[in-house]
């Protein structure tokens, strides 16, 4: 079964966030003067249980869904995520992913494998610690993180590495990643900082556009356009001319995909969004724990899916725009 939102797009990738706790405080993310150590995160009745995730998930792969990612918060912080990892290998002919910053991955990219997990993104702004601290505002240094990204190698994982770029922080730091990752058979991305939420003190001008950053790479590191792996893939892919290295660039803010756009998010504790830039949605943990069957939950998820219009980054610079308030912050959604 395929179904379309109002605007015609599929319904084909759902992005599961398992916890809205997170080991760093990233300044575009989960910046620490709000999410202190006064902030109440969620209770674990709150949150959805493995079993109830495997429900929504198995719902979703009948309505059309190819491809589930696990995001947080971080992920990894969720006691026993394997177990869920290996409900989720039991649905046929999915494209199971993880997001996470790699600090723990050191620990448990074995077990993740072998529960079924095939591919890992990393979030990796940086290979400095003066860099790399400044944006997570964490102790942890990236080596930490380019351990975890080899655990992950070693176990066989596809690995992409993710790197947000902030205009006078980290963009001229582009050239020290690109040659780490040369030869590593890892995809390395950068993605324009983006107005998520409303906590990230984000602004336009400490946006560098995607075009400016290729012109810029460009000019060093002759880059060949290759094509999109498939319809919908919000990165536009590039590889260096001694194909060394495959980048990507994805651009919210500045070439906005929302007419291409086939994903919906469900937040830890059981609501759904048909949005990165929502702000609210719609809550089927109590359905379940009412007792709602199969059938009244696809179809439930269906009427929510084809209501769908949302556009937020397409109309974002549009004269007349009034910017969202109090839009979900990331760390509740995933990215």
């Amino acid at each position: 079964m395929i179904i379309n939102d109002s605007l015609q797009r599929p319904l084909r990738d759902l992005r599961i966030s398992v916890t809205d706790k997170c080991n760093f405080r990233c300044t575009y993310c989960m910046p620490k003067e709000t999410y202190n150590k006064d902030y109440k995160f969620l209770a674990k009745n709150e949150i959805l249980d493995f079993e109830e995730i495997y429900r929504i998930a198995k719902i979703f792969h009948g309505l059309g869904i190819e491809k589930i990612r696990i995001t947080g918060g971080e992920p990894l912080l969720r006691n026993d995520l394997s177990k869920l990892l290996g409900l989720l290998n039991q649905i046929p002919n999915l494209d199971l992913a993880m997001t996470t910053n790699g600090i723990l991955l050191n620990k448990y990219a074995i077990d993740l494998k072998n529960a079924g997990l095939s591919r890992v993104t990393v979030s990796l702004d940086g290979i400095d610690d003066s860099i790399f601290r400044a944006v997570s505002d964490t102790n942890y240094s990236y080596r930490d993180v380019l351990s975890g990204i080899d655990a992950a190698i070693n176990a066989n994982m596809k690995v992409k590495v993710n790197m947000v770029i902030k205009k006078n922080i980290n963009e001229d730091h582009v050239f020290k990643m690109i040659d780490h990752f040369k030869h590593s058979g890892i995809v390395l991305r950068f993605i324009e900082f983006m107005d998520v939420g409303s906590t990230n003190h984000w602004s336009k001008d400490a946006v560098v556009p995607s075009l400016d950053l290729q012109r810029k790479i460009h000019s060093k590191y002759p880059l060949k356009s290759i094509i999109k792996n498939y319809n919908g893939e919000v990165a536009n892919r590039f590889e260096l001319l001694d194909n060394s290295l495959e980048l990507g660039f994805i651009s919210s803010v500045t070439q906005p995909f929302c007419s291409e756009c086939t994903r919906i998010r469900l937040s830890s504790d059981g609501k759904l969004f048909t949005c990165l830039f929502s702000l609210s949605g719609f809550d089927i943990k109590n359905q379940l724990r009412s007792g709602i069957d199969d059938n009244e939950l696809t179809e439930l998820i269906s009427n929510i899916w084809q209501k769908r219009d949302d556009r937020y980054s397409e109309i974002r610079n549009q004269i007349g725009f009034q910017k969202k308030k109090n839009k979900v912050e990331m760390p509740y959604i995933g990215g």
